[in-house]
């Protein structure tokens, strides 16, 4: 196919070129000059950063790209969203944003003049200015650049339900080796024509990661059509080392792959999944910079990837070489007398408003449109006592969600790793389906071109879109297996420094939170086994910035419910929900949970025989160690009548801290309420019982606090013999108690006896039985409840 929208003339590849030497100059004197920013006067070693820092080797790839998006941008009237995958590319996209004016319109000490270019020079990694990567503060990103592998997931992110938007996404060589990205590149596979946008790949090869060769870098051609033919795209290599074949190449490309997506987007049909065009650009690594330092290659070599040369103010010969690299680019042409661009280098821009650093998807929050959601009471679970019946909590939340997305057809989506129905999500199902473009075969389910859950098996690509959709203004929830959420614990990290970095930026505006959904979890894998009880995403989540984290353990249906309608209403958060999805006691009413939920940490007087001055408090964290602790509530108060006892239960897990910690913190005076001062506590907690420790480490007297929880015990077993194995059950909580409370009580030993009969028991009739003991089994909550 070979059809170009807009034919090639000497002039405006004279523009291009003379825009492409302009943002190599601004790229690499960002990396050097402190002064002097256009050279007219003699380049001596005062003008020069006494602290180099930065990478050049990217650069000029990026700035062809770049000059010829803008271009395209002119000729179509595109809307496109550019996304810069190799890390640090922060040199090139800022000299870009530079020239189009978007720094300026943020910062007026960046204009476009002598003034404001030694500024621009001078911020660049300089003390809490602009890192030499991508980031928040970077106009027209979505993207932080400091960790390479997930720029083309956060395009296809970005791209669905966008049907104007088409995402450029440059993938760097070193880049396309990581794991998630390489998942990425099946992401065209989910990409519906007729509701979403289009993804631009374009694979810059320049050959070379820090100090190595790179895969595809030295992957023959035909061998890179073959890889991405396979993979659903249609491929086209521009390749060369001369300005002159360079833009003529590139933009007969960007035209080629314009028009394809275009008529991809035109036909009627969107069931079959579509070859999308891809472009692959060869460049030299270092392009156009020196071409040999100290008698070694420079250009096109792995020695370009950083700053060329280290010691420029105090090596006279590498000075000269800075000059002559500087000076080849002709600046006295590209700037006039004033410092400003002249018009022939800003003749390419498109006007302002479809300008890449101007394009409102980078900034999700300005285009942000709240979710229509349902009344969480008309899923509400009716109780007649506490404990009265069990049900699977994620039952009538799968309702509630199908409802949120009948509501939102064009701004909610459901990523999860192919785990709906497992998790008991099913309802879902019966107003949208999975995404699925292809031939639908007998036998499968709930598979839809139209679709609104978005199921792969990748956890990785799962949060990556969800992160792409989050940014651009859209909402939606993360449901996964709570062992596996650890594998993007790292993009977790990432999403969590932009959200505090982006706060922090006053013209961007706060986005939908990140929703996590915990299922599948820890205590409940009877043929998952060892290798699926990991509860340690907690830890994850506590680490990040107090104002952004949350952590909600609700005990049952009615709480999971709000806490979810809460969580969805959210904004710039991350917000962590875990709950079980096998049948569990139900609790509390749904007011009552309401104000439980509300408060974050209750008393639970009905499980409670002594409120004011109890002798000893039972608390818990989690559907299970509620039960267990409940059931313990039950043993202790049959054999320890006399004992003044406190059920504390904590749907949100900061609480603990201090309020001066975290803004979902109690005051101290508040969690003596709570918790006494004096009082031993016997908490039974989801997950790690460090994280508690650590959590109250501030508190009086927190060694009165013993935790239990997961401690690395267990295997394919039944739910009771895996809080056996953790020490966890309702019989090692009631010998705690027993024990913290001997000093007082003279009858404990019963108790303790019994207990622990209980344990020999159990481990007899799981060894012949393979089950847990009837009464284990049958146990329901029905004593002293008024």
């Amino acid at each position: 196919m070979e059809t170009y929208m807009c034919p090639i003339t000497p002039e405006r590849v004279v523009a291009i070129d003379a825009y492409f030497r302009a943002c190599n100059y601004l790229s690499a004197g960002q990396l050097y000059l402190y002064k002097n920013p256009l050279l007219r006067a003699p380049l001596e070693p005062e003008h020069i950063k006494r602290r180099l820092f930065g990478h050049w080797g990217t650069s000029p790839g990026l700035n062809l790209i770049y000059a010829h998006l803008n271009r395209l941008i002119q000729d179509t009237g595109a809307r496109v969203l550019f996304i810069c995958g190799p890390g640090h590319g922060a040199p090139s996209i800022r000299a870009n944003l530079y020239l189009e004016g978007t720094l300026g319109s943020i910062d007026s000490s960046l204009g476009l003049d002598s003034a404001g270019l030694e500024n621009f020079f001078r911020g660049f990694c300089w003390p809490r200015d602009a890192p030499s990567h991508v980031s928040a503060s970077t106009p027209g990103a979505i993207h932080e650049g400091g960790e390479l592998g997930y720029s083309l997931a956060h395009a296809f992110g970005a791209v669905f339900d966008n049907p104007d938007l088409i995402a450029v996404c440059v993938v760097g060589d070193g880049e396309a080796e990581t794991g998630p990205l390489a998942a990425s590149w099946h992401s065209n596979r989910f990409i519906n024509p007729r509701r979403d946008g289009a993804v631009l790949p374009l694979l810059h090869l320049n050959g070379f990661k820090i100090s190595s060769p790179t895969v595809f870098g030295r992957m023959d051609n035909s061998k890179i059509i073959q890889f991405f033919s396979g993979c659903g795209y249609i491929p086209r290599i521009v390749e060369g080392d001369t300005e002159d074949l360079m833009h003529g190449a590139l933009w007969k490309a960007l035209d080629w792959a314009y028009h394809v997506i275009r008529q991809i987007q035109s036909e009627t049909h969107a069931e079959s999944p579509k070859d999308w065009p891809i472009i692959i650009l060869k460049s030299p690594k270092g392009w156009t910079g020196p071409k040999f330092i100290d008698g070694e290659k420079c250009e096109n070599s792995f020695r370009s990837h950083h700053v060329p040369m280290l010691d420029v103010a105090s090596n006279n010969e590498h000075l000269n070489i800075l000059r002559s690299w500087l000076l080849s680019y002709r600046p006295e042409e590209l700037f006039d007398e004033n410092g400003t661009p002249v018009d022939r280098v800003l003749s390419i821009l498109p006007s302002t408003e479809l300008r890449m650093g101007f394009s409102p998807y980078a900034n999700g929050g300005k285009i942000l449109k709240a979710l229509n959601l349902p009344n969480s009471k008309n899923y509400a679970v009716n109780l007649s006592a506490p404990g009265s019946i069990n049900l699977e909590a994620t039952k009538s939340l799968s309702a509630f969600l199908r409802d949120a997305i009948k509501a939102n057809r064009d701004n909610f989506r459901i990523f999860c790793p192919d785990e709906l129905n497992s998790n008991r999500l099913n309802h879902i199902f019966e107003v949208t389906g999975r995404v699925y473009l292809g031939e639908i075969f007998d036998g499968d389910e709930a598979l839809s071109a139209e679709g609104r859950v978005l199921e792969i098996l990748s956890e990785h690509l799962c949060q990556g879109w969800l992160e792409g959709y989050l940014l651009t203004g859209r909402h939606g929830i993360f449901p996964c297996y709570e062992a596996f959420a650890l594998i993007v614990d790292s993009m977790l990290n990432q999403h969590g420094k932009w959200l505090k970095s982006s706060g922090e930026v006053f013209w961007r505006a706060p986005i939908a939170s990140l929703n996590y959904l915990l299922t599948s979890y820890v205590w409940r894998q009877d043929h998952n086994g060892y290798t699926h009880q990991a509860p340690g995403f907690i830890e994850s989540v506590v680490q990040k910035k107090a104002s952004l984290s949350r952590i909600y353990l609700p005990p049952d249906e009615n709480c999971l419910l709000q806490v979810v309608e809460h969580c969805l209403k959210s904004k710039h958060c991350i917000n962590l929900i875990i709950s079980g999805k096998q049948p569990m006691p139900q609790w509390l009413t749904f007011e009552q949970a309401r104000a439980h939920c509300e408060s974050g940490i209750s008393i639970w007087e009905w499980a409670s025989n002594d409120t004011q001055t109890p002798e000893v408090i039972m608390a818990c964290a989690g559907d299970t160690p509620t039960l267990e602790t409940l059931a313990a509530v039950s043993l202790i108060r049959d054999k320890i009548p006399g004992l003044k006892l406190r059920v504390v239960n904590l749907v949100n897990l900061f609480t603990l801290l201090p309020n001066d910690e975290h803004p979902q913190g109690v005051s101290n005076s508040k969690f003596e309420k709570i918790f006494g001062r004096d009082v031993p506590v016997i908490f039974a907690f989801h997950g790690h019982p460090r994280v508690i420790h650590g959590l109250i480490y501030r508190r009086f007297n927190p060694q009165r606090f013993t935790v239990r929880g997961y401690i690395e015990e267990g295997g394919t077993t039944t739910p009771f013999d895996m809080v056996v194995c953790n020490l966890i059950s309702r019989f090692h909580l009631a010998i705690e108690v027993a024990h913290a409370v001997s000093k007082y009580h003279h009858n404990v030993s019963d108790l303790i006896t019994e207990c622990q009969l209980k344990l020999k028991q159990h481990l007899a009739h799981i060894s012949i039985y393979g089950e847990d003991l009837p009464e284990v089994r049958g146990w329901r909550w029905n004593s002293y409840i008024e």
